[in-house]
């Protein structure tokens, strides 16, 4: 909602915005809990079937800082591996 929120606000300004939303990313914060995630991967929380790295949320928030999606604003980026997309 945030991102809608100041894309309506920004656009007159030719500002885009976006939210990108990380999905598990291996990182020393989630060393902790590196079990029970292997494990969780491992019975198909996500459709691609590993850890999230801090290069693929680079590569991503790479993408809008270069401005590759012009003609796109208000949305939200999911870098999450399809762990949140609806299956049958």
């Amino acid at each position: 909602m945030a991102a809608q929120t100041w894309a309506v606000r920004l656009a007159e300004f030719g500002l885009s915005v976006f939210e990108v939303r990380p999905g598990v990313i291996q990182t020393d914060m989630t060393t902790g809990v590196q079990e029970k995630y292997d494990r969780l991967i491992g019975e198909g929380l996500m459709l691609q079937p590993r850890w999230g790295l801090p290069s693929d949320v680079g590569r991503a928030v790479a993408v809008l800082a270069r401005g590759e999606l012009s003609y796109s604003t208000g949305q939200v980026i999911m870098v999450d591996g399809g762990m949140l997309v609806d299956r049958l």
